[in-house]
């Protein structure tokens, strides 16, 4: 073994100016024999880690990249093994990169991303380790729900990633027991434990917390169960125009109103249980440019709405019935932004819980 492994450092070593081609043959060549060999350390022949680094960069992004550099040990690739485990965090390939990544004791870099001014990378940075499933993850993820300064996005994101595990389940029915619980959480940590396949949870969690209710005052059961049922999308379209009202806030193809997301592609964005949350927790997922804004007038008055405009002299703030309200900054007090969506809370309550299931059904359809 010690002269293949000689000859394995000779090959790597020699003449690296061939074509791509041959290159990659050559380095594949490598790869392969290291693979079999399993006793060649990697990081400590410069040449052999260039052969390598090179083959993992034709699978850059994929399942096999995380499997070779598993197999092979290979270090300095964190930062590679992050960005493709946050591409896709609930996928096997970016569950293996987070574990793998646990394992080398980079569970810094991973806070980093939740720490960081990134929400849309917080939020997948915490189910990340939600679906990793660790005590490790676990423990990351358990202060997260009570630090106020955070986000709500982040921290219902954190919660509903600790109901990925029963460590997570136990320690959510722990928060909520004592009373310590931050009251934005409640819809998120009751669906989590409502869900549970464990039924001394489900039935501790009733003591304290229940689900949002219909127009006929029925709790409803918890998003994952809603996302399985079939509606009726016509009769959903419907709804969407009348008792739901989402006509008023949303476009779809042209039609209705433009103070939130413009809705005529959701069904390739968001699957249903997103957005059941959606449409039932509204303030927990608020989109990029939709935020709420406050805007504190000299006169006591304040306006509140979507910031669409802003300029050295005004800021324009768009109503819920979208309209637009151009403000002097001179009259500015200050402009406060709310973690709270413009969205109203409470839409199921004009509804049956047959009537929400077609209007998620209706949208859904609404794609490319």
């Amino acid at each position: 073994m010690r002269w293949i492994a000689a000859l394995l450092v000779l090959l790597a070593a020699g003449e690296t100016t061939l074509g791509d081609d041959a290159q990659a043959a050559k380095d594949a060549t490598i790869v392969e024999t290291l693979l079999r060999l399993k006793t060649v350390d990697v990081n400590s022949n410069p040449k052999l880690k260039d052969a390598v680094l090179r083959h993992l960069e034709l699978h850059q992004g994929t399942p096999k990249y995380v499997d070779l550099v598993e197999a092979l040990n290979v270090l300095g690739v964190e930062e590679e093994l992050l960005q493709l485990a946050l591409a896709d965090p609930a996928s096997t390939a970016g569950v293996h990169a987070g574990t793998l990544l646990l394992q080398r004791d980079q569970a810094e870099l991973i806070a980093g991303k939740i720490n960081g001014d990134d929400e849309e990378i917080a939020i997948k940075a915490a189910g990340l380790l939600g679906y990793v499933g660790s005590q490790e993850a676990m423990e990351i993820l358990k202060p997260l729900v009570l630090e106020n300064q955070r986000t709500r996005p982040t921290r219902a994101a954190a919660a509903t990633a600790l109901g990925h595990s029963r460590l997570g389940e136990k320690y959510l029915l722990r928060v909520v027991e004592e009373g310590k619980l931050p009251a934005d959480l409640n819809f998120t940590v009751a669906n989590v434990l409502y869900a549970s396949t464990d039924a001394t949870i489900r039935a501790e969690v009733a003591k304290h917390l229940t689900l949002p209710a219909t127009a006929g005052s029925k709790p409803l059961p918890p998003v994952a169960e809603l996302a399985k049922r079939s509606g009726d999308p016509t009769r959903g379209q419907e709804l969407f125009k009348t008792t739901a009202t989402c006509i008023k806030c949303h476009k779809v193809r042209g039609e209705g109103k433009e103070v939130g997301p413009d809705l005529s592609e959701i069904g390739s964005k968001l699957p249903k249980e997103a957005m059941f949350i959606s449409i039932l927790d509204p303030s927990a997922g608020i989109s990029h440019n939709y935020e709420t804004y406050s805007a504190i007038l000299d006169s006591g008055n304040i306006v509140t709405g979507l910031k669409v405009n802003e300029t050295d002299d005004s800021v324009t703030i768009r109503s819920a019935e979208s309209i637009d309200k151009v403000i002097a900054k001179t009259e500015i007090e200050e402009i406060v932004k709310s973690s709270v969506s413009l969205m109203p809370a409470e839409l199921q309550k004009t509804m049956s819980e047959q009537d929400l299931v077609d209007v998620v059904e209706y949208i859904s359809t609404l794609k490319k």
